[in-house]
């Protein structure tokens, strides 16, 4: 994933502080994210326009004895026309745009952190591993995706962490309308551990089972390890590294035999205020059956325009690169950035040329709660799809 870095290696609640007063008890939260989404796709007749609106808003309560809670809900409303397919209007005309309108329950769990060194985790939640490659909440879409999970993590010594979750449902981003927006029954094992390896960086090793009787083509099992890390040459220049590899293959009551690995080698330069990265992601494929990652925040992987969210059966060879440059503070003290992407995509099996992509996106800080973003993609289609232009604009607000 172009600029893994930039996610935090396990995303875990923040703790919260004990109550002093009543008032301290429980934290309201609130926000607001307005997008305009377009879609133009050679093949379909009409192109898309998305305008919808985020609403999310939810309580935390202050730790008491080391437990504390979260309960948040969520609406996501259609602000325009329809003139968009959001996968459950029927609107087959125009390209998808996968935020359909809804109400539902996004967040409730119970959490419990009798010490620094554990912490349980019950209820439906957000759980987001490493870059996002393989488990991902998939913030970028409206609707989050969610589990509904148990989850331990452990920090037995300074520098390592093991974290396991069990989840019984997964509440994907296409809403509970959609035949495929909820996997019930599912049977899902996610253990993943860390070490820090002074100056080296992170090395993680991590084994996913995915049982999934919604999906069954989906099940599998994947074993794998990831070293990330950075190392400063001199004042403002720095280099940067990831490696990854991990070996997938069939479980349960999937109706194919296959094994499949994956491989990511991407280093990378920090000069100043720009950070430069090129990668080679390989996600491989015998032409029958290809490498899948279900639970991952797929939008953050092989182009914004989001053609290859499932993996071709010939494979995907993705080779990239990723510019970020903080241009400076134009509103906040935070600083704007501003980041391009070039992607080359092949097949891994009989070497196809998939096409090609390119993309831009500024994010401009403007108060300390709002933010606003726009982003523009376009993948240029050889053997795989059909040309596509996407461009968003959205502004959020925090509180």
């Amino acid at each position: 994933m172009p600029a893994a870095s930039a996610l935090a290696q396990v995303s875990a609640p923040p703790t919260p502080a004990p109550a002093t007063e009543i008032s301290d008890a429980v934290t309201p939260y609130l926000n607001a994210r307005y997008r305009l989404e377009t879609v133009d796709q050679e093949g379909i007749a009409k192109s898309a326009t998305a305008s919808t609106l985020r609403l999310r808003a939810g309580v935390r309560t202050a730790a008491w004895h080391g437990f504390s809670a979260v309960v948040e809900g969520e609406a996501i409303l259609r602000v325009g026309p329809k003139d968009y397919n959001d996968t459950v209007n029927g609107r087959a005309a125009f390209p998808v745009v996968a935020d359909p309108s809804d109400i539902l329950l996004n967040q409730a769990y119970v959490r419990w952190q009798p010490a620094r060194q554990l912490e349980v985790i019950g209820g439906r939640h957000a759980i987001n591993f490493d870059n996002q490659r393989w488990v991902g909440s998939v913030d970028w879409r409206q609707n989050d995706q969610t589990l509904d999970a148990v989850r331990i993590g452990i920090v037995p010594a300074a520098g390592t962490r093991i974290d396991y979750a069990y989840s019984w449902r997964v509440n994907r981003v296409f809403g509970k309308d959609s035949p495929q927006g909820i996997w019930p029954d599912s049977d899902i094992h996610l253990l993943r551990g860390s070490v820090t390896l002074a100056p080296f960086g992170t090395l993680i090793a991590y084994g996913y089972w995915l049982d999934i009787p919604a999906a069954p083509a989906l099940s599998s099992r994947t074993l794998g390890g990831r070293l990330t890390g950075e190392q400063p040459l001199s004042d403002g220049l720095r280099i940067h590294y990831a490696a990854e590899y991990a070996r997938q293959s069939d479980l349960s009551i999937n109706p194919r035999d296959f094994a499949h690995d994956y491989l990511l080698l991407e280093p990378g330069i920090g000069i100043g205020p720009v950070t430069i990265r090129v990668g080679y992601e390989r996600l491989e494929g015998d032409g029958i059956t290809a490498l899948q990652t279900p639970l991952a925040t797929l939008h953050a992987f092989n182009g914004w325009t989001d053609r290859f969210l499932t993996t071709p059966p010939s494979g995907l060879r993705d080779l990239y690169a990723d510019v970020q440059w903080r241009i400076g503070s134009l509103f906040t003290s935070t600083p704007a950035t501003l980041r391009f992407q070039l992607h080359d995509f092949n097949a891994t099996h009989g070497g196809a040329d998939y096409g090609r992509e390119v993309g831009a996106w500024l994010t401009v800080p403007v108060t300390r709660q709002i933010s606003a973003a726009f982003k523009l993609s376009h993948y240029e289609a050889d053997a795989f799809a059909t040309d596509t232009t996407k461009s968003w604009f959205s502004v959020e607000a925090r509180f």
